[in-house]
C-alpha cells in the first residue's frame, strides 16, 4: 500500500506542479521561441485538454480497468512533457502541451479513482487529505522550483524534469498495483465523449478569452457559448440513449452526490481566484517581489494543508464528515470578508491571518468533497464519480478567474479613471494587472492611484467570493451523513436515489486481495 499511494503521491504531484513550474518559466520560454502574442496558448492548451478528457479518462476506467487507463495516461503525460522540452517554437509547444493536458486529466481522476477502489470509505478520508497536502505543496513549492530550474539548468528541464519523476511511478504502479481486470462489452459512447468535448471547451474558452481576448459581448465570445450551450444539451440527451454513457445522468439522483458537485464547483471558483489575486494584492500594494509574494501565500496553503490532514483523519476514526463542509463552508465566506475589507494600510501580518481562515476553510472542503461524491455512488460508477468531481472543480476554477478577474478589472480602471484622469485610464488601458516593472516605471501620483485602484479591485472580487461561499454553505447544510463503511466491515449505508454508500469492494479483504 505504502509503494502505492507514494506512486499515486507522485502522479498527483505532476498534474498539479506542472503548471505552477511553467508560469515562472515563461518569460524565458518567450525570449527563446518567441510569439509572444501565442504566449497566453501554452497555458490555455493545457487546460482545456485536461478539463476536455477528464470525463473520459474516468468512463475509460470504469470499462476496461483502472491500472491500464491510469498507465496510459502517465505515459501520455510523459510524452506530452518530453516533446514540450524538445520544442522549437512556439507552435509547437502549444501541440505539445495539449498533448501533456491530455494525460494530466487522467492522473488527476486516476489517482482518486484507484484511491476508492482500494481504500475502505472509512479510511478514505486520511488518503484523500494526503492528496490535498500533496496539492497545497504543489502550490508552494511549484513557483520556486520552476525558479531555480530555469535559472541553473534552462526553460527545457522544466519539462524534463517530469520524466524520471513519471518513470517511477510507472514502474511502482505496473509492479505493484494489481487489480481485477475489467471489459465491458458495451460500446464507448463516441458521440457523448465528442458533444461532452465540444461543450467544455466552448466553456472554457469564453472564460479565459472574455474580457480579455474579446469582449464579452462580441461576437465569438457569444458564438462561443451558444456551442457550449448546443453541445451540452445535446449531451445531456445523448446520455439518457446510450448503452454506456461517459457521464450516466443517474448518478446525479443522489442528493450527496449534486450537493458536493455545487460545492467542489465553488471551492474551485474561490481558491484559484484568490490565489490569482492576493499575489498581485502583495506586489502592487505591500511592495513583495514576486518570489516572496508567492511565499507570503504560505499562510493560506499551509492551513489547507493542516486542516486537510485533520478533516481526514478524523473522518476515517469517527466516520462522521457532515461538520467539515459546513464548516470548511463557512470559514472560506469569513476568509473572504476579511480579505475584501484589505487597504493600501494593511500589514503582511493581518493578510496573512486573513489567508490562513480560507486556508482552514479550503482544508476542511478540499477532499472531503470527493470522498462523499464517491461514497454517493455504487463501485461500478467510481470513476465517473470521481471525474465528474474533478471537472465541476475545474470549471468553477475557470469561471472564478474570469468572473473575478473581469470584475476585478473593471474596479482597477474606474478608481484609476477617478484618482489619475487621463493618466490612471492610459495606463490600464491594455491590462489591469502591472507587473513591477511596469509600476516601478509610474509617476508617483500614478503608483499611489494604482495601490488604491488594486486593493479596490480585491475588494470587489474577494467579496463576490465570499457571497458565493454563502452558497456552498446552504449545499453543505443539506448534506445527509450516510455511514462510511470502516475497514472491518463496519455499518454501511444506501442513499436514498443514490448508489451504495458502502460496497463490498471496499471491505478490508479487498484491499488484501489488490495490493
Amino acid at each position: 500500500m505504502r509503494v502505492v499511494l507514494f506512486a499515486l503521491m507522485i502522479a498527483m504531484m505532476l498534474a498539479m506542479l506542472d503548471n505552477m513550474i511553467i508560469g515562472t518559466a515563461m518569460p524565458t520560454i518567450v525570449g527563446d521561441l518567441g510569439g509572444l502574442e501565442h504566449l497566453s496558448w501554452v497555458v490555455t492548451a493545457y487546460t482545456l485538454a485536461t478539463a476536455a478528457s477528464t470525463p473520459i479518462w474516468g468512463k475509460l476506467g470504469d470499462m476496461y480497468g483502472r491500472k491500464g487507463v491510469f498507465m496510459t495516461s502517465i505515459v501520455l503525460f510523459l510524452i506530452g512533457s518530453a516533446l514540450s522540452g524538445m520544442a522549437q517554437d512556439m507552435g509547437q509547444l502549444i501541440g505539445f502541451r495539449a498533448i501533456q493536458g491530455l494525460g494530466a486529466g487522467g492522473l488527476m481522476v486516476g489517482v482518486m479513482a484507484i484511491i476508492g477502489d482500494l481504500i475502505p470509505p472509512r479510511e478514505r478520508g486520511k488518503y484523500q487529505g494526503m492528496m490535498a497536502g500533496v496539492m497545497a505543496l504543489a502550490m508552494i513549492g511549484g513557483p520556486l522550483v520552476g525558479g531555480t530550474i530555469t535559472d541553473h539548468w534552462g526553460w527545457r528541464w522544466s519539462f524534463y524534469i517530469n520524466l524520471p519523476l513519471g518513470v517511477v511511478a510507472l514502474i511502482a504502479v505496473s509492479a505493484v498495483l494489481h487489480l481485477p481486470k475489467k471489459r465491458v462489452e458495451a460500446r464507448i459512447d463516441y458521440l457523448g465523449a465528442a458533444l461532452l468535448t465540444v461543450g467544455i471547451t466552448s466553456i472554457v474558452l469564453v472564460t479565459t478569452w472574455g474580457g480579455t481576448e474579446y469582449a464579452w459581448g462580441s461576437a465569438m465570445i457569444m458564438e462561443l457559448v451558444a456551442i457550449g450551450v448546443a453541445a451540452l444539451v445535446g449531451f445531456l440527451f445523448v446520455q439518457t440513449k446510450a448503452a454506456a454513457p461517459v457521464m450516466p445522468l443517474h448518478i446525479f439522483r443522489s442528493r450527496n452526490f449534486t450537493l458536493m458537485s455545487v460545492v467542489g464547483f465553488i471551492t474551485g471558483f474561490v481558491m484559484f481566484g484568490a490565489v490569482l489575486f492576493l499575489p498581485l494584492y502583495q506586489q502592487s500594494v505591500q511592495g513583495a517581489s514576486a518570489t516572496n509574494s508567492g511565499l507570503l501565500l504560505l499562510p493560506m496553503l499551509g492551513a489547507m494543508l493542516v486542516t486537510s490532514m485533520v478533516a481526514g483523519r478524523v473522518t476515517t476514526s469517527t466516520g462522521r464528515y457532515k461538520a467539515f463542509p459546513i464548516v470548511g463552508s463557512v470559514l472560506m465566506a469569513v476568509g473572504l470578508y476579511l480579505l475584501s475589507l484589505m487597504d493600501t494600510d494593511t500589514s503582511r501580518l493581518t493578510s496573512g491571518v486573513y489567508m490562513a481562515v480560507v486556508g482552514a476553510g479550503m482544508g476542511c472542503l478540499m477532499q472531503i468533497t470527493m470522498l462523499v461524491s464517491q461514497n454517493s455512488v455504487e463501485m461500478k460508477d467510481m470513476g465517473v464519480a470521481s471525474s465528474s468531481s474533478t471537472l465541476f472543480r475545474t470549471l468553477g476554477s475557470s469561471f472564478g478567474v474570469a468572473i473575478m478577474g473581469a470584475l476585478f478589472n473593471n474596479r482597477v480602471q474606474d478608481v484609476m479613471s477617478e484618482r489619475a484622469g487621463a493618466l490612471g485610464s492610459k495606463v490600464t488601458e491594455q491590462s489591469a494587472q502591472l507587473d513591477a516593472a511596469s509600476l516601478a516605471k509610474l509617476p508617483v501620483a500614478a503608483r499611489e492611484a494604482y495601490q488604491h485602484a488594486v486593493a479596490a479591485g480585491t475588494h470587489s472580487a474577494f467579496l463576490l467570493g465570499a457571497v458565493v461561499a454563502v452558497v456552498a454553505l446552504i449545499g453543505a447544510v443539506f448534506v445527509k451523513e450516510v455511514p462510511l463503511r470502516g475497514a472491518s466491515g463496519g455499518p454501511g449505508g444506501q442513499e436514498p436515489g443514490g448508489g451504495a454508500a458502502g460496497d463490498a469492494a471496499g471491505a478490508k479483504p479487498t484491499v488484501a486481495e489488490a495490493v
